[in-house]
């Protein structure tokens, strides 16, 4: 028998985990649907960029080509980005209206067709990274994703900063791609096909995602690959600059020793604790005694060591941010500016008005911050542990990204590319 959620009474299917939002939105469409808002945002913010005059194409060394077949001049890159985002999302919406016309968020027929989401997340990422002769934006992008895989990092002038803005997208992408690999996990299991062990759960991609996937280390792992992906490249960067220092060269515009690579470096380094001690606590077992342990902490104790990591991880990142990466003086003993910029800011802003500036540091240091609904109880029951509050947190952060994603290009414009002219 079934609840009037549609859920499977306890017996028989054993799937009374399901919530509403699993069954309307389970996790393969969740995945794909990040994934599609991610190209949105980056259409949008080469869009906007396009506007205010910044050529991210030039600044990630590769040249607009016409369409196939057109002999017009190239259209601007975000048009081509919003037509992919086109198809991406009509694709993804027309086979999650098919998912949900034949499943009726009935649990069982919800399993029942966990292939059909699962070929939806397949389809979605196909047709993002497989290189076609005709599409020379995704082959790019497909040789992007393969070069930065193992940490590698193109010289400048074959396209260094497009390098790093994949790889700095990936590490807000971390907690997507670990519910991909769930994903994946799911799959492999058993037939994939949603079907459950009698009195057990559903092993289908649709089913209540296992987190506890390959013995527990698969999404720790997975979740921490981005950041290890950044520190290679930092470590690349600092030796490219000694090279060239020792080599008898002056180094890099600006880079001094390279000192600033190690330091971006510490900032993925300090990542590895956050997901040591968040996987200690999710593993953490009870003993006979009652209490839970992991390592001969106990469960409170793993507790304030994950909160200390997570938090001196947020607020290095959103030091970097805005000190670095958008290089602002908010944080620095210059924030006055007198006559010379905006209190906090810096002196040439292209972006918009200084107020645009404020909102996006603001919003960047709430967003650095999630982890701290797991000082509420309400907020912690609210958006730590129901699905729906862990999509909701996975796409604030995507669109922290993308809040900010305008501020690296416009630096590297400012820094790397030649300054403004001071008129």
């Amino acid at each position: 028998m079934e609840d009037e959620s549609g859920n499977a009474a306890e017996g028989g299917l054993g799937i009374k985990e399901m919530d509403a939002f699993s069954l309307t939105f389970p996790l393969p469409f969740r995945v794909a649907f990040i994934i599609v808002l991610g190209v949105w945002g980056w259409g949008v913010n080469c869009h906007y960029l396009h506007i205010i005059g910044i050529d991210v194409p030039a600044l990630i060394r590769y040249p607009l080509r016409p369409y196939p077949g057109s002999t017009d001049p190239p259209s601007p890159a975000h048009t081509s980005i919003y037509r992919h985002a086109y198809h991406l999302t009509t694709l993804l919406l027309s086979l999650l209206l098919v998912f949900l016309l034949f499943t009726h968020r009935s649990a069982p027929l919800v399993l029942s067709f966990s292939p059909l989401a699962s070929l939806t997340l397949l389809a979605i990422l196909v047709y993002l990274i497989l290189p076609l002769p005709s599409h020379p934006g995704r082959a790019r992008f497909f040789a992007t994703l393969r070069r930065i895989s193992i940490g590698g990092l193109a010289q400048a002038q074959d396209g260094k900063f497009g390098d790093i803005l994949v790889a700095d997208a990936l590490t807000s992408y971390a907690k997507v791609l670990a519910d991909l690999a769930v994903c994946v996990c799911a799959m492999l299991r058993r037939d994939g096909a949603g079907t459950a062990a009698a009195g057990g759960v559903g092993t289908g991609s649709t089913a209540p995602p296992e987190r506890g996937c390959g013995a527990g280390w698969v999404v720790p792992l997975v979740t921490l690959l981005p950041s290890v992906i950044r520190f290679r490249q930092c470590l690349v960067e600092y030796v490219r600059v000694r090279r060239s220092l020792g080599g008898g060269g002056a180094g890099a515009a600006g880079q001094g020793w390279g000192g600033q690579h190690l330091a971006n470096a510490a900032k993925y380094a300090t990542a590895l604790p956050v997901v040591v001690m968040g996987a200690a606590l999710s593993d953490a077992s009870r003993g006979d005694d009652g209490r839970v342990r992991k390592w001969g902490l106990e469960e409170t104790g793993l507790f304030r060591a994950w909160l200390v990591a997570v938090a001196a991880n947020s607020l290095y990142s959103f030091y970097w941010d805005v000190a670095r990466d958008w290089d602002l003086s908010l944080l620095s003993a210059e924030r006055g500016g007198a006559a010379q910029h905006p209190y906090g800011l810096r002196r040439h802003l292209r972006c918009g008005p200084p107020a645009v500036y404020y909102a996006v540091v603001a919003l960047d240091l709430l967003l650095r911050c999630t982890w701290s609904v797991k000082l509420s109880p309400f907020l912690d029951e609210a958006l730590g542990k129901g699905e729906g509050g862990l999509f909701v947190l996975e796409v604030a952060e995507v669109a922290r990204r993308g809040s900010g994603g305008a501020g690296g290009p416009e630096d590297v414009l400012l820094g790397d590319f030649g300054k403004l002219d001071e008129d």
